[in-house]
């Protein structure tokens, strides 16, 4: 089946009270319109087709930037209804294909669904249907004595009977193109918005004796619009937890799917458990008997077997060695990486630095551009002062020495193997092995007739 997709993304989206497009606010990380692009794809289209008018500068911006989205881009200047919008596709379609036509801000919707959504219409056209409770704000489907799809009609120009009717249009439907073409130039504007509406075809396609079929989705949360913020939030809960399910499923133990968020890809091994309040981010690879704490964030990362990232954390684009213990409150930057049984403990921050086997920064201290050898103590309020103002110098600490504590260390320097760094001091030049080194601006004195500060009285004239 050669299937194209008309993604329909030129609406204004005034109720979101955003300078952004609608289409590009987010959901689990990414925009809506990179969410329908991808269940497009994935449910087996050529080629895609989006549709833009208000924003369309910045949508643009965005799709360049997405070399896995490859699409065709079609202006809609004026915004005069669905089927005028759909007609800005059409001319590079060619009429062998079957389109489906999609929105947006209808982020939800899956490959399966469009899937079946498409084979339904190689007999004619298709459309997503549902029956809801509370049906406001949807076209309603009209069907003929016999139960057959007569026709939809828009909420605004329904009567008070077809106001009762629950089964809803989803506004999803796929057709051959050959068809689309034909009945898209017979639709006219007679209606309470004086647009065009492509729910129209519908009754051409009754007239003209072709065969209209209903599809439902797999769950109404598919088919669900965004229009505000409201509506943006229940569409990543519903989002996030049908992840869950799926990680779950798969073996992951999530303490409260209800309080869980993955903004990318997580993939793990057996028995991983992930307290409440965590967000993922990017690509997570998490080994065999991890355990991440509450509201950690780990983005980009690999966590090695038996690790454990503890509460309030955050860890990106790191490499994180087997049973190394991080937290709480530790902060990993970019381009860390741990060797097996790393220490990283509470208030400790590393950037572009590697420890070694059982090093180990129990609190309190940056380790920036260091190489930091096996079994290496740092000590409470340790600083590599690893920055001039222009440029980043690196620090090298050698196997099992001890850093003591509220040490400066002023890169380029190096720490000798079993070196101890004395407490208080500031390493300026390169510290040997096996030997302690103090270094302190001068000797502790005690002032016999010093007496401490006190208050003056603010109530004396």
């Amino acid at each position: 089946m050669n299937l194209h997709a008309v993604i329909l993304a030129a609406g204004q989206g005034t109720r979101m009270r955003s300078s952004l497009p609608k289409v590009l606010h987010r959901v689990a990380g990414t925009p809506m319109l990179g969410h329908v692009l991808a269940a497009a794809h994935a449910a087996g289209a050529a080629h895609c087709h989006v549709v833009l008018g208000h924003g369309a500068q910045a949508v643009q911006a965005w799709l360049q930037t997405q070399d896995e989205l490859a699409v065709d881009v079609a202006l809609q200047s004026q915004q005069l209804g669905t089927a005028h919008a759909v007609l800005q596709a059409l001319p590079v379609i060619p009429d062998d294909a079957v389109v489906v036509v999609l929105y947006g801000d209808v982020p939800l919707i899956t490959a399966p669904t469009l899937q079946r959504l498409a084979q339904a219409a190689a007999t004619g056209l298709a459309l997503v249907t549902a029956t809801l409770d509370r049906p406001r704000g949807y076209g309603r489907i009209l069907r003929n004595s016999d139960g057959c799809i007569g026709g939809i009609v828009e909420e605004k120009d329904a009567l008070a009977d077809q106001r009762t009717i629950r089964e809803i249009n989803a506004g999803l439907l796929a057709v051959p193109a050959s068809l689309l073409r034909g009945w898209l130039a017979q639709i006219g504007n007679d209606n309470a918005n004086g647009e065009y509406y492509l729910t129209d075809i519908v009754a051409l396609a009754v007239r003209d004796g072709v065969e209209v079929s209903a599809v439902s989705a797999d769950s109404v949360d598919e088919i669900e619009g965004v229009n505000d913020r409201a509506q943006l939030a229940a569409a990543e809960r519903h989002f996030q937890q049908a992840q869950a399910g799926r990680l779950m499923a798969d073996g992951l133990q999530l303490l409260d799917p209800q309080r869980f968020d993955l903004r990318g890809r997580l993939d793990f091994g057996r028995d991983v458990c992930v307290d409440v309040g965590c967000v993922f981010e990017g690509t997570v690879y998490l080994a065999d008997n991890v355990s991440v704490g509450p509201y950690v964030v780990l983005r980009d990362v690999s966590i090695g077997a038996g690790a454990q990232i503890k509460a309030h954390s955050v860890l990106e684009s790191a490499v994180i060695g087997e049973n190394c213990h991080i937290g709480p409150f530790a902060r990993l930057r970019p381009g860390t990486r741990l060797a097996a049984d790393v220490h990283v403990g509470n208030f400790v921050e590393i950037k572009n630095s590697t420890l070694a086997t059982g090093a180990k920064a129990g609190h309190l201290a940056y380790v920036g551009d260091a190489d930091v050898g096996a079994r290496v103590n740092i000590s409470a309020g340790v600083i590599t002062c690893n920055y001039d103002g222009v440029n980043k110098h690196r620090t090298v600490i050698g196997d099992d020495a001890f850093i003591g504590s509220d040490s400066q260390l002023i890169a380029p320097v190096s720490v000798g193997e079993r070196a101890y760094i004395a407490a208080g001091s500031t390493i300026a030049r390169d510290a040997p092995g096996e030997v302690l080194t103090i270094a302190r601006a001068r000797e502790q004195r005690s002032l016999p007739n010093w007496r401490r500060p006190v208050k003056s009285d603010k109530k004396k004239p």
